[in-house]
């Protein structure tokens, strides 16, 4: 009798210990919103619809790119992203009350960990431009996708170029 309780009591405790050993998966948040515009971002005047000042469509409409590049395993701001920042300043400087969050995105090549840390440090070092542009930092929040949100699917350099990205997104 106590040798069969001392052999349920193990396997009891083996179960115990196997269950916290489940592999979880991770589940990724919502997709985030998509470029286009959106139905509240308009206004019907009677005579056709205009863009609301502040919007996402408004954003889309008056920059010339939500989104900055990078070369591999960089996040140098370079020229380009320089002249695309300096207008989304510009257009946030305009648009006081708009807030934005700033993704940092990978291309699918290196680690998971890496690929969030240098997501990471694109977001912030768009931010920190746009920051030094006058844009206030309680205005944006950046956040790092690594390589779980590309852009375009490939295993080539086209498709790794428009993943190194960083995204200035204004909520709808």
């Amino acid at each position: 009798m106590k040798m069969r309780t001392t052999g349920l009591i193990a396997i009891a405790a083996a179960l115990t210990l196997t269950a916290g050993c489940a592999r979880r998966t991770q589940e990724l948040p919502p997709e985030p919103p998509s470029s286009t515009t959106p139905e509240d971002a308009t206004q019907d005047t009677g005579v056709g619809t205009t863009v609301v000042p502040g919007s996402r469509a408004d954003f889309l409409q008056n920059v010339p790119s939500d989104r900055v590049f990078f070369a591999l395993d960089s996040y140098s701001i370079d020229a380009a992203a320089r002249s695309t920042l300096d207008a989304q300043a510009e257009w946030l400087n305009r648009n006081q009350n708009t807030r934005v969050t700033i993704e940092g995105h990978a291309d699918e090549r290196g680690t998971r960990e890496y690929n969030l840390a240098l997501g990471d440090r694109r977001a912030n070092a768009a931010r920190d431009y746009l920051q030094s542009r006058g844009v206030a930092a309680n205005r944006m929040q950046t956040i790092s996708w690594g390589k779980e949100r590309p852009a375009v699917e490939g295993a080539n350099e086209s498709a790794w170029a428009q993943n190194r990205r960083a995204v200035t997104v204004v909520p709808e």
